[in-house]
């Protein structure tokens, strides 16, 4: 072992097969297989990079099991692996771990972590002023823009309906920078509504009802829930029927829409202040 660890209580494994016993964690569990939606309790996900783990560590998140690349275990994990206890850490080169897991590892570390239990959409929205729902998004890139977003521009709460992609998606989280640690989120059903929760809703969307998203009637609600919808269609028509306000953002040149991660921080923006 090396000298710089002898005082940490390791349980470093070198990574000789590919069919070694305890990988499949990093390399045959597909994301649903690790979400576990019969058991949710057991659930896994996999963060990646130094600074998502080091973020996520710093949430209260469990780690699991770390694969590194040895050259890693005294450089940009080496923080990481003083805070683990003794987990299992894999380890090897960076060729064999490529084949392990089917890419280059994003600055050379993964982490299997517990799932954290979920809290109730009541619980996470109490003393909420801003949140947003997240409807049918099912790009991973943009789940964890979003939520990079709502962590940067202070919005309380992520509610996503279950048409939506998992925010704990390896992409998702890696997207984020970690900042679906940082925001508390949850999973809603079509019929639990914002409006139930005292919020008044903001659909995002372009019909000829909608109003600016710098009017003054939306700064002054003392609680919004702004809606984003899917990626291609937009919220749902009955979802723009139920919102309190239909908005839109004001465009130029033209252009009729933003993508959904990038017209959900100009709302958050506008709508946080």
């Amino acid at each position: 072992m090396h000298a710089l660890f002898k005082h940490y209580d390791m349980n470093l494994i070198e990574v000789t097969s590919l069919q070694q016993s305890g990988l499949n964690l990093f390399c045959t569990l597909t994301e649903a297989q690790l979400r576990n939606r019969l058991e949710p309790e057991k659930g896994i996900f996999i963060a990646e990079s130094p600074k998502v783990i080091q973020v996520a560590l710093q949430a209260g998140y469990e780690p699991v099991a770390l694969l590194c690349e040895r050259r890693h275990l005294t450089g940009d994990a080496a923080g990481i692996i003083s805070q683990v206890g003794d987990i299992p850490i894999y380890t090897g080169e960076r060729d064999v771990l490529a084949q392990l897991t089917g890419y280059t590892l994003t600055r050379g570390v993964l982490c299997a972590m517990k799932r954290p239990q979920l809290r109730s959409a009541e619980d996470i929205c109490h003393d909420a002023r801003r949140v947003v729902v997240i409807d049918g998004v099912t790009d991973t890139t943009n789940i964890g823009a979003i939520f990079r977003s709502a962590a940067a521009l202070g919005i309380d709460a992520v509610l996503l309906t279950r048409s939506s992609c998992d925010p704990l998606n390896r992409r998702a989280v890696r997207v984020s920078m970690g900042s679906v640690f940082l925001v508390p989120w949850t999973w809603i059903d079509h019929a639990n509504s914002p409006q139930d929760l005292g919020f008044k809703t903001v659909a995002m969307a372009l019909t000829q009802n909608s109003i600016a998203i710098d009017s003054p009637l939306l700064r002054s609600e003392p609680r919004l829930a702004i809606i984003m919808g899917t990626e291609g269609d937009g919220l749902a028509h009955e979802a723009i029927a139920k919102a309190d306000y239909v908005v839109r953002i004001p465009m130029a040149h033209g252009v009729d829409s933003l993508n959904v991660a990038a017209a959900s921080a100009v709302a958050f923006w506008e709508l946080g202040k």
